[in-house]
């Protein structure tokens, strides 16, 4: 197993999740099947980031754009949704459950456990867990300007701080680091606003097939890496240095 500095977890890891049909159709199996599979893989990965420490854990499930995909795929992924990520991986590791996206859309079935298993879970103390469900950033960065003009906000009042208030992720710190998996390098309207200065990695393996090691692998790249923030790798330093 990669050796990973312990004092160096991210706090906030997002992740988005391709590549599940295509691990299905390469093993001759119905897209579902790698849906299925791509379960367990959130179940896996979900209790190693508790176990590394990992504050935040943010998830894109299921994209607006995913929507167009057929009724079919459409229907056995939200029956998915909720069936295998039951009390047991969140009760037993004290994880809370959280939600962004617009839920509205949402089959009522799945609102009713998605909100039941907020409710359950919003003592849990040791990692949060969002998926993003119906979610587009677009979106979300519209319905934020939205929101501001409802509230009467003046134009010179609006700064970074502001508008990031009125973002759904409101609750939590920007992504450190962003994970996508399947071999597509692009970041597919998802968390555009947070991850200004999230560290990106990509990687060819199916999410299926990600296990703790693939992982590992991701957050020692991020260790590697020095996170600058416009500044130079001197300033950082003085930053840094006791």
């Amino acid at each position: 197993m990669t050796e990973l500095d312990k004092n160096r977890i991210p706090e906030h890891i997002a992740i988005i999740m391709d590549g599940n049909g295509r691990w299905a159709k390469a093993k001759g199996q119905p897209r579902t099947a790698g849906h299925i599979q791509g379960v367990e893989t959130v179940r896996t990965i979900t209790e190693e980031c508790v176990r590394l420490g990992v504050k935040y854990l943010t998830l894109y499930t299921f994209s607006t754009e995913n929507w167009n995909r057929p009724a079919e795929e459409i229907k056995a992924l939200m029956g998915l949704l909720f069936k295998n990520l039951e009390d047991e991986i969140f009760m037993k590791n004290n994880v809370r459950f959280r939600v962004i996206g617009d839920t509205s859309r949402l089959p009522e079935d799945v609102r009713r456990k998605m909100e039941a298993m907020i409710e359950r879970t919003a003592g849990n103390t040791r990692m949060t867990l969002v998926l993003a469900l119906s979610y587009s950033a677009r979106w979300e960065i519209t319905e934020a300007a939205r929101q501001l003009v409802r509230e009467g906000i003046a134009p010179e009042a609006i700064t970074e701080e502001v508008v990031s208030r009125h973002m759904q992720t409101a609750f939590m710190p920007d992504p450190d680091l962003l994970i996508r998996t399947g071999g597509e390098i692009r970041v597919s309207n998802y968390l555009l606003w947070q991850i200004a200065y999230s560290e990106l990695y990509f990687c060819d393996t199916f999410w299926p097939d990600f296990d703790t090691e693939a992982l590992h692998l991701a957050i020692a790249d991020y260790q590697n890496r020095e996170r600058r923030y416009g500044k130079t790798s001197e300033q950082v330093k003085d930053l840094t240095t006791p």
